[in-house]
C-alpha cells in the first residue's frame, strides 16, 4: 500500500488489520471471494505493468520523432499530448473511413461534392436564374 499511497498506506493497512481482527461474522461467499480476489489483483497488477510498458514505448517513439522538440516546447504539451498530436495529425496519411483512394481506372465517387452525374437534378452552387 505504501507504493500507491505513501502518506496513508500504513494507516490504512493498520485499520484493515484491526477491522479484520474484530470481524466475527462469516458472510456467505467469503471462501469464493478468497479465491477470486487474489486472481483479480494479479490481473490488475499485470494490466498496470502492460500499461507502463506501452507508455515507455510511446515515449520512445515520441522522442525519436523529428517534431518532438517543437511539440513539447508548446505550453501544456507533454509526451501524451505529443503522441496524440502525432498520431492524429502528422501520422494520418490514410483516406477517411469508408473511402478508398481513387485509382486511374475508377470513376469519381457520387458522394464527392464536385461530382455531378448526367442525370443530376441538383444545380451547381452559385447558379442563378
Amino acid at each position: 500500500m505504501l507504493k500507491f499511497a505513501p502518506r496513508k498506506g500504513r494507516d490504512w493497512a493498520h485499520e484493515i488489520v484491526v477491522a479484520l481482527d474484530q470481524q466475527s461474522v462469516v458472510v456467505t461467499g467469503t471462501n469464493a471471494a478468497a479465491l477470486v480476489i487474489p486472481r483479480l489483483a494479479a490481473q490488475l497488477a499485470t494490466l498496470r505493468k502492460q500499461r507502463d510498458d506501452v507508455a515507455a514505448e510511446v515515449e520512445k517513439l515520441v522522442d525519436a520523432h523529428p517534431l518532438q522538440p517543437v511539440l513539447t516546447s508548446m505550453p501544456g504539451v507533454g509526451v501524451r499530448t505529443a503522441a496524440r498530436l502525432l498520431t492524429e495529425v502528422a501520422g494520418n496519411t490514410s483516406p477517411p473511413r469508408g473511402t478508398s483512394p481513387p485509382t486511374p481506372a475508377s470513376p469519381p465517387s457520387p458522394d464527392d461534392p464536385g461530382h455531378r452525374s448526367a442525370g443530376s437534378t441538383r444545380r451547381a452552387e452559385g447558379t442563378r436564374f
